[in-house]
This record gives structure tokens, C-alpha cells and sequence, in this order.
């Protein structure tokens, strides 16, 4: 098995140290405002099986640099203008590292979700699926 110089843990560790991070609990409030935007960066399989946060904004973690780059020929008009972001996946791996390259790129008003979407149900966050039933029990 190869020895790598730096681990899965080590890079969350390390971005964790250059992001903010806000607990489920406010990112509960904070998806009440119309300047935040919630950002699903699971797979869509995931979305399908586990639900989704309502009114939130599928970004797959392999377009996010695409889509928030205004001189990409990918990018979404829902990165442009003055907003927050709130960024989750399903632990907070997957977005620890989204949040932490955004801010390499420059990306300003990132921030994500401790725990992930996992939290936000724990904590009692709304929760939709794709066919607007909101009281079906968690597949996966």
C-alpha cells in the first residue's frame, strides 16, 4: 500500500483551520434569509435517498470551482452578487475542502455546515425530497 504524505484527515484538518464553520443550529436560522444561499455539494444520488434541505442549490463537489469562477464557461448565476453561502455535504469532508479551495480562489462569503446534512436533520432542519414529501424517513 503506498504511504501518502498527507491524509483525508489531515486536509480536512487543514481546512478546517482557514474556513468558518457555523453549527446546524444557525445554519437552520441562516437559511431563513433571503441573502443565504444553501449549497448541496452531494452526489445526486445522495440527494435522492437521504432528502435534501428545501430550496437549497445542488452544486456536485466536482463542478464547484466551475460554477463560482465568473470566467468559466460553467459558472451559475446563483454565485454572483453579495450573499452568504452555506456549503454541507453529508459529514462535512466533502464541503470543509469545498469551502477552503473557494477561499484559495478568492471566493468571498463561503462558509459551511459542522456535521453536514447528517447535523442539519439531527438538529431538526427541514428536509425535502425530490418528490416533495417532507415526512418520509431517511433510505440510507
Amino acid at each position: 500500500m503506498q504511504k501518502l504524505k498527507k491524509g483525508i484527515e489531515d486536509l480536512v484538518e487543514a481546512a478546517r483551520k482557514n474556513i468558518e464553520e457555523v453549527t446546524p443550529e444557525e445554519a437552520i436560522e441562516l437559511a431563513k434569509r433571503d441573502d443565504v444561499v444553501i449549497v448541496d455539494v452531494r452526489d445526486v444520488r445522495e440527494r435522492a435517498r437521504a432528502g435534501y434541505v428545501p430550496d437549497s442549490f445542488h452544486c456536485p463537489r466536482g463542478m464547484v470551482e466551475f460554477w463560482v469562477d465568473p470566467e468559466s464557461p460553467y459558472f451559475k448565476d446563483v454565485f454572483d452578487g453579495d450573499k452568504r453561502w452555506l456549503f454541507h455535504c453529508a459529514v462535512d469532508w466533502r464541503s470543509a475542502l469545498t469551502v477552503n479551495t473557494l477561499h484559495e480562489m478568492g471566493f468571498k462569503g463561503a462558509a459551511h455546515i459542522k456535521g453536514g446534512f447528517n447535523a442539519w436533520k439531527e438538529a431538526g432542519g427541514p428536509v425535502e425530497y425530490k418528490d416533495g414529501d417532507k415526512t418520509r424517513p431517511d433510505q440510507g
